[in-house]
């Protein structure tokens, strides 16, 4: 499945262990610093194109549209420890391998579902399956009813990657610091897949799904020297042929 994501992490928070100069003006040693922070995101998603292939069954979906799923606000939810991976999520730990430039490892924690009951265009055949779904197809109408599918990856579509980014201070007045960031990155999906296929029994397992493309940008709001909030537009390409 091919799809296009945007992801905006809307708060996060972390902090830098290291030493600053007490000259506002003066920008940041970072080379040896560290970060990590946790944050929230809301998902965007192009139509896909999803193919399932059975003993059975050889057909692809096209323009398929789908959404994310999140969380409404509860405090229990967002800022119980508990809780944490209930909603979609970012978790990103960086280190500065020099004064602008930070390798970091990270997990987008997003949710991908298919909505029901639209009109899509199949390809391919279903066969003995003793349903009113065997047939021929050839660029075909077909609803995506809840009783022919239900698709979708809420525990989710879990993007693990690695990224380079560039870290600029832009202004700074006392304890209070603006900066702006940017990057490049990739990594594999591990998304668990729930899928109900017509009369097939529900399958719903973590797998490697493929792997991703994306660049980033983000504003950066340091203050006291070591805790900040940020910021995030991410944009890219992910490619799940599993």
């Amino acid at each position: 499945m091919t799809k296009v994501f945007l992801i905006m992490a809307l708060i996060a928070f972390g902090f830098g262990a290291a030493a600053q100069t007490d000259n506002a003006n003066t920008q940041r040693d970072r080379k040896g610093d560290f970060y990590i922070y946790w944050g929230w995101n809301r998902g965007w998603y192009n139509n896909s194109d999803i193919h399932f292939k059975g003993d059975q069954y050889d057909f692809t979906l096209s323009d398929v549209v789908a959404k994310d799923r999140q969380s409404p606000w509860d405090a229990n939810i967002y800022l119980n420890p508990a809780n944490l991976t209930i909603p979609q999520y970012n978790l990103r730990l960086g280190y500065f391998i020099n004064n602008h430039y930070d390798l970091s490892f990270g997990v987008d924690h997003m949710k991908y579902v298919m909505q029901n009951d639209q009109t899509v265009k199949i390809d391919g055949e279903i066969s003995g399956t003793g349903t009113t779904f065997d047939d021929t197809y050839s660029n075909d109408d077909m609803v995506l009813t809840s009783n022919f599918l239900m698709f979708e990856h809420t525990d989710g579509l879990n993007y693990l990657n690695i990224e380079l980014r560039r870290f600029d201070q832009i202004y700074a007045y006392k304890w209070l610091v603006f900066n702006v960031t940017e990057g490049i990155g990739g990594g594999v999906l591990v998304p668990k897949t729930n899928c109900t296929l017509m009369t097939n029994a529900r399958h719903d397992e973590f797998h490697l799904a493929g792997f991703g493309l994306g660049a980033v940008v983000g504003i950066n709001l340091t203050v006291f020297k070591h805790y900040f909030i940020q910021s995030e537009f991410k944009a890219g390409h992910i490619n799940m042929p599993d």
